[in-house]
């Protein structure tokens, strides 16, 4: 009985890692792309405003 409660806990731990680390890696793109929408729009604000 111990044996499938150590294998549900290590593939259930090694799903959250993955999760984790999906997590972390779409908020670093995310952001990134935030960015660089926000400096093309600064960059045009004067092609934009009369």
């Amino acid at each position: 009985m111990n044996e499938r409660v150590y294998k549900t806990m290590e593939s259930v731990g090694a799903g959250c890692i993955v999760v984790g680390i999906l997590a972390i890696v779409s908020g670093i793109t995310l952001g990134v792309i935030s960015i660089v929408s926000g400096g093309r729009l600064l960059k045009r604000k004067s092609d934009i405003t009369i």
